[in-house]
């Protein structure tokens, strides 16, 4: 173990959210034996760790930031409060986490009248926020592989995109007994998002259908058969993400009064990992607030949402049946972490507040409009950047967030990862379901300066003369003074 590595170990164990009973962690387990219901994974030694200071946990996770222990570089510089079970050995490092805040641009902040900024989580190594959870939960996997001797581990996982392209990239890495499968709904994944699980060597299967209908095959799946589940229902993968939490407090220098975050909610797995995570700083004392979370939901998949929207005595979660939409890590009408997510909001708004976690519908229209905009002024957000950023015009337009406030919004993954629907939006391409008309003030398209058959015989010199004329023309270029 290098001279740094933490030495804390805690005691972890599964703990189901119905029944309350618990688990050791030996074993894969994505639900509750006795009653089915999803798990969070807990350290029943947590508390051990109030007796040092917030000040002093703040110091070493600062102190960490520019450790040499490549184990410490990523989400693990807050080994202690994700998973603390893990040797250096185990842990998996492909520079996942550290993603940067990006303010947004002067004229954005003006246009928006907001002061905030983008966290791009599609700057980690696949190009998205499931690297924070494939990070864990692989490192966890490692772990199990070197305790029991296992010669093979399939890995399998639903997914829209993105989780298909983590974990094909991290079983790739790990290698040796550790395979990857995907399965994704045909035509409902981008090409760009298609290419990096197949790049990287995974078993990639598709049926018809949408994401949920994947997600029953994969439950059933893990239910039945010794695989390793990595869509959210693993609680590794929770704990993983937690990391986006504890980096945004850190950046702020750990203060998070007037803090606002925006969120995507798709299959509530990050969003439950950032409430978590934020509870955990709280209970240690490294913040003395809790920020106020907004979930976003498009209003083509908006269970949670509509969940919230209801008197809170006459609430009842039912799943929706999704409409096509941008947003696709987000198209999901029956998120299998909404019982987590009901559970830590209760948590998160009786230490916060009633107001500390809000959910936000924004329209499909919305979206699109809102990511070209960031994107013009110099982002890279993704179409789940692009619900964020609609999601605090509407918290703005509902008065919930002021000019005092600073926000966060979560950029989950790249920008070119929906190049197509870009391509779309400039060319008026989207189908009647999507409900999206271009607004012709944020369409771009290349222009052609010569035609092939313009420049066809034209002498090298006359080429250059002609195509130099018709740019100085087309951008009212003025000609040097002699």
């Amino acid at each position: 173990m290098s001279r740094t590595f933490p030495t804390y170990r805690g005691s972890m164990r599964y703990q189901c959210l119905g029944c309350d009973k618990t688990y050791g962690i030996d074993d894969l387990l994505y639900t509750c034996p006795a009653c089915g219901e999803v798990l969070l994974l807990e350290d029943s030694t947590f508390d051990s760790l109030t007796k040092k200071a917030g000040e002093e946990w703040r110091a070493i996770f600062d102190a960490r930031a520019s450790d040499k222990t490549a184990a410490l570089h990523g989400i693990f510089r807050f080994y202690e409060l994700m998973a603390p079970v893990l040797e250096e050995e185990d842990i998996v490092y492909l520079g996942e986490g550290n993603t940067p805040v990006i303010i947004a641009s002067e004229a954005l902040r003006d246009i928006v009248g907001l002061n905030f900024a983008y966290k791009n989580d599609g700057q980690n190594p696949s190009a998205s926020f499931k690297d924070r959870g494939m990070a864990c939960a692989f490192s966890y996997l490692k772990a199990l592989v070197r305790k029991h001797g296992w010669d093979e581990v399939l890995t399998i996982c639903a997914s829209t995109g993105d989780t298909s392209a983590a974990a094909a990239l991290y079983a790739a890495y790990v290698g040796g007994p550790i395979k990857s499968v995907v399965l994704l709904p045909h035509g409902k994944v981008t090409p760009q998002q298609l290419s990096q699980p197949l790049g990287s060597g995974a078993t990639v299967l598709e049926m018809p259908g949408v994401f949920d209908d994947c997600m029953k095959v994969v439950e059933f799946l893990a239910d039945r058969y010794r695989v390793a589940l990595l869509n959210s229902k693993n609680s590794w993968r929770i704990l993983g993400q937690e990391s986006y939490a504890f980096e945004v407090a850190q950046w702020r220098n750990w203060d998070t009064q007037n803090l606002c975050l925006f969120v995507p909610i798709g299959n509530a797995g990050n969003i439950t990992a950032i409430l978590r995570g934020f509870l955990k700083l709280k209970r240690l004392g490294i913040i003395s607030s809790l920020p106020r979370i907004f979930g976003v939901q498009s209003q083509h998949a908006d269970p949670v949402y509509r969940y919230y929207k209801a008197p809170k005595d006459t609430r009842v979660f039912t799943p929706v049946t999704v409409s096509p939409s941008v947003a696709q890590a987000a198209m999901i009408g029956n998120p299998v972490s909404f019982p987590r997510v009901r559970k830590l909001a209760e948590e998160y708004t009786r230490i916060g507040g009633e107001h500390a976690f809000q959910v936000l519908q924004v329209s499909e229209q919305a979206i699109m409009d809102s990511m070209l905009l960031a994107n013009r002024h110099g982002h890279i957000a993704c179409t789940q950047g692009g619900e964020c950023l609609a999601g605090l015009l509407a918290a703005k337009a509902y008065a919930l967030v002021s000019i005092t406030d600073f926000c966060v919004l979560d950029a989950t993954a790249h920008a070119l990862k929906f190049v197509d629907f870009q391509n779309m939006y400039f060319n008026n391409a989207f189908p009647p379901e999507f409900g999206v008309t271009p607004n012709p003030a944020l369409i771009n398209k290349p222009e052609l300066l010569l035609t092939p058959t313009e420049r066809a015989g034209m002498s090298e010199q006359t080429f250059i003369l002609e195509t130099a004329t018709k740019m100085a023309h087309r951008l009212n270029l003025a000609v040097k003074d002699a």
